[in-house]
Order: structure tokens, then C-alpha cells, then sequence
């Protein structure tokens, strides 16, 4: 099995970048209803992921400077990230992709100059491995 066969092309992730504002960050958590995305460089690197936590003890933490008023006057790339979402290879076998899995509810997925190409949500790895179960639970009966 091949990581590709899970991959979420990156055109259908929402991603964010560092030069985002808080305020941007934000609304497009909340439209999408995400609560992590990812972060991308110029070059479309793989910068890290941005959680609610981390937007928000950026907020408790600015003394009262960063309110979601004020939060268009702020950049991503100045807020600490809490996390360590890590990113996979697209050429790493399965044991690498699903280890990631039992801890992250999505695996970043990079090239081979650490440029992000999609994700792999954790979901869909158990949907897989659930018909195997089920093939086998219905097979054994």
C-alpha cells in the first residue's frame, strides 16, 4: 500500500501561510470547522500547523494587545506553535504514515524538498482498515 492511496490533494486542504493575519486564520477555521490547519511557506513548504490552542494563548497571552478586533493586525508567523504536527514523505512506507496517525488526526505530507502536496486524516486510514475488519468478522462467521 502506497501513502498516495490516502493522500487529500493539497488543493482540497485548507491551508494557511505565515504572512496570514490571526484574523484570516481565524475566520477560515471557523468556516471550514476545522480546529488545526497547515502552514505553508513561500515555496510551499511544509512550515508546521496552527491549532486553536495556539491562536488562542496567543491571545490570552499578548496582555490584552490581541483581541479578535485587533487580531487583522497580527501575523501567524509570530505566533508560537504548541504542537509538532510532523509531516511525512510521500515515499515513507505505511508503519512511518500510520505511527504519525496514532497521534496526529492528520499527517502532513511533503515531497522530497519538504513541499506540501496534501494530507492523510486519520479517518480515513481507520475507514480502510474497518472493511478489513468487517471482511474478516463476516468471513469467519
Amino acid at each position: 500500500m502506497n501513502i498516495a492511496f490516502f493522500l487529500l490533494p493539497k488543493n482540497d486542504v485548507v491551508a494557511v501561510t505565515l504572512d496570514s493575519t490571526l484574523r484570516q486564520t481565524l475566520e477560515r477555521m471557523e468556516f471550514h470547522r476545522y480546529t488545526a490547519v497547515p502552514i505553508l511557506g513561500r515555496d510551499g513548504v511544509y512550515e508546521g500547523t496552527v491549532t486553536e490552542g495556539d491562536l488562542l494563548w496567543y491571545m490570552k497571552n499578548s496582555a490584552g494587545k490581541v483581541t479578535f478586533e485587533t487580531a487583522s493586525k497580527f501575523l501567524l508567523r509570530d505566533v508560537p506553535l504548541k504542537m509538532n504536527i510532523k509531516p511525512v514523505s510521500i515515499d515513507a512506507d505505511m508503519e512511518d504514515l500510520i505511527n504519525l496517525a496514532k497521534v496526529q488526526n492528520f499527517v502532513p505530507v511533503v515531497d522530497d524538498m519538504g513541499r506540501f502536496i496534501g494530507i492523510v486524516r486519520r479517518s480515513q486510514i481507520i475507514e480502510y482498515c474497518e472493511k478489513f475488519v468487517a471482511r474478516d468478522t463476516s468471513a469467519s462467521k
